[in-house]
């Protein structure tokens, strides 16, 4: 059995330099001890040093660079059995190089257990070191100086400090923690390993964190969950602004109560603004009453579902108001809801391209939707269109009714399910009623075929170049019925 004494600070050195010996040595990690000294310095196992001499046959053994770079967050770790859980993974990459890839090994899911607690660590330093400025000594002219006390769970003040001195190269500081220091003058970064004391670092400025913290809390997104994984308790010992917390929260509910009424008297930020630009907007024409446009005009304010309330706006059909052909998509995509006009984005695209190839043109027909707001998830910066359900096309039925009692079309083309249950109020396979002219109750042709977006999201190429045949069919079908209401 032997015993190998560490320091056990976060130095990967140490612990590679002893690794190496023993696995050249050929010895087993059951038959090494790692130990490192208490707090008082103190060893409770034989520190006998006496470690074996390397087998010649084992020659030198190299080892991936992933490992090498989990080991270093590996190390920093407080958890004693890093050594040992080391050297393990160490002599396992001797014989199985791929030893990292097994993704379900214990060893290596522990290893990255304990990696991702230092990252998490470090991370924490980095958002939670409060620096306090000490005075500078009387008729002394020079850089200002702070200090910061910190708490880290690991030990990370080497791999953390140059961070700071990136982040305050322009200033002195000293960060003490009880796992080890780091201090920068504005020419050397220097990190010690041993366990600072905590100063008393009160001061007027703890009234100006709190001051900050209470400004920018909002009661309304109060999630006490959230907040305490990414500020735990354990560092609020430290953070002045933490004392207010307990009565932040509980007082949140009657904060949101208090917002939401003096919500009603405040004007809204730059409202003065916003009125002026109101006030000197040239005044929109009102359409008369009983028209198309008076229609269109009322559509802009519609609240008859709630995708109202994320969508930019309305977008009401365009085209000739008698035109002979009226085209019905689904609902507006993310460009059309910015422009407030239908079939401007790609599936918009698509469908002029085709129209060009089979001798139609656009400004001929009376295009719109069979819902006039845009629905969609928010993720990230981009807006993913959501299909919109039965009750939104039964409310936004109510404007398409009206578009068709205006314009009275010859022929509808409807483009797509969502089109043709709006015109029908029927549920049925597209396939079973795409390409066949429909006679609807009132005498009108209902011509069925798929949105021009289908089109674009088919990933395979030879079954896209067929749909793009079969769509442009479609369309030429729609050229020769309309042409027949002449």
């Amino acid at each position: 059995m032997y015993t190998v004494t560490l320091e056990g600070r976060g130095d990967l050195g140490e612990w590679r330099e002893a690794a190496r010996v023993l696995l050249q040595a050929g010895v087993d990690p059951d038959e090494v001890v790692w130990q490192t000294p208490d707090a008082m310095g103190r060893l409770f196992a034989d520190q006998r040093q006496d470690l074996p001499a390397p087998k010649p046959e084992v020659g030198v053994v190299s080892v991936p660079p992933d490992f090498i770079k989990l080991a270093g967050g590996v190390i920093c770790h407080s958890d004693s059995r890093r050594f040992a859980l080391l050297y393990r993974l160490l002599v396992r990459l001797a014989r199985d190089r791929n030893t990292l890839a097994m993704a379900a090994d214990a060893d290596v899911v522990e290893a990255r257990q304990m990696a991702k607690s230092v990252g998490r660590d470090y991370h924490k330093m980095t958002a939670f070191v409060r620096f306090k400025e000490l005075p500078l000594p009387p008729r002394t002219a020079g850089r200002r100086r702070f200090v910061a006390w910190f708490e880290p769970d690991h030990f990370i003040v080497e791999r953390v400090a140059p961070f700071f001195q990136r982040r305050f190269n322009d200033m002195d500081w000293l960060i003490a923690t009880p796992k080890g220091s780091a201090s920068w003058d504005g020419e050397t970064l220097l990190t010690s390993t041993e366990p600072a004391e905590k100063p008393d670092l009160k001061d007027e400025t703890d009234d100006l964190w709190r001051t900050y913290y209470a400004s920018i809390f909002n009661p309304a997104r109060l999630k006490v969950k959230a907040m305490t994984a990414e500020m735990p308790k354990k560092y609020w010992k430290n953070l002045p602004e933490a004392e207010l917390i307990p009565g932040l929260i509980a007082n949140a509910e009657r904060s949101v109560l208090e917002m939401a009424a003096r919500a009603a008297s405040e004007p809204l930020p730059f409202h003065h603004r916003l009125q002026e630009a109101a006030a000197n907007a040239p005044a929109v024409d009102v359409a008369p009453a009983g028209t198309l446009e008076a229609v269109r005009q009322e559509a802009r304010h519609c609240t008859r579902c709630t995708l109202h309330c994320m969508a930019t706006q309305t977008v009401f059909g365009q085209g000739p108001e008698q035109a002979k052909v009226m085209v019905v998509g689904e609902q507006p995509g993310d460009q059309e809801d910015l422009a407030g006009k239908p079939f401007v984005g790609p599936a918009g695209q698509v469908f002029n391209d085709v129209l060009r190839e089979v001798g139609r043109d656009r400004r001929s027909l009376y295009v719109t939707n069979a819902v006039k707001h845009f629905k969609y998830e928010a993720r990230g910066k981009r807006r993913i269109h959501q299909k919109p359900n039965q009750g939104e096309i039964q409310q936004c039925r109510w404007w398409l009714k009206q578009e068709l009692d205006f314009v009275q079309p010859k022929l509808i083309v409807a483009m797509g399910a969502t089109a043709y249950f709006a015109l029908t109020d029927e549920k049925q396979k597209l396939a079973d009623v795409r390409s066949k002219p429909l006679t609807m109750e009132d005498g009108q042709v209902l011509f069925v075929t798929v949105h021009p977006s289908y089109l674009l999201r088919i990933p395979d190429p030879g079954l896209k170049a067929k749909e793009m045949i079969r769509f442009r069919q479609d369309m030429e079908s729609v050229q020769r019925l309309a042409a027949g209401f002449a």
